[in-house]
């Protein structure tokens, strides 16, 4: 083995080692949670975090749902499909990739006129 190989080696197992010592040392960091507090920690009982959501987020998983059920109901099958092999899958990938490829050519032109 070369030397810079083994250097690499060295260098990783060192690495390892370093990364293992750290978390053996923080252990108590690392398994704070609310059921298992730290002595250090203070808990608020009366602090609730109401539920955020994201409208845009919202916005996008409702479309999945609805491009969801359009599929379905064109194609009477779900993505949980067995029927396609791994070259049929990739094919489809491509294929839709060529079509937003040829959107995007569409849109840029349509924004420089």
């Amino acid at each position: 083995m070369s030397d810079s190989v083994k250097k690499f080696h060295e260098d990783l197992e060192n690495l390892v080692v370093n990364h293992q010592e750290n978390m053996s040392k923080n252990k108590e960091l690392y398994n704070i949670t609310i059921d298992n507090p730290s002595e250090n920690m203070m808990w608020y009982s009366d602090t609730t975090f109401p539920e955020q959501k994201d409208k845009y987020v919202q916005a996008v998983k409702e479309r999945f749902e609805q491009r969801s059920q359009t599929g379905i109901r064109k194609y009477n099958t779900t993505l949980e499909r067995d029927d396609l092999n791994l070259q049929d899958w990739l094919l489809h990938l491509q294929e839709e990739l060529m079509d937003a490829t040829l959107y995007i050519e569409r849109l840029k032109e349509e924004v420089g006129s």
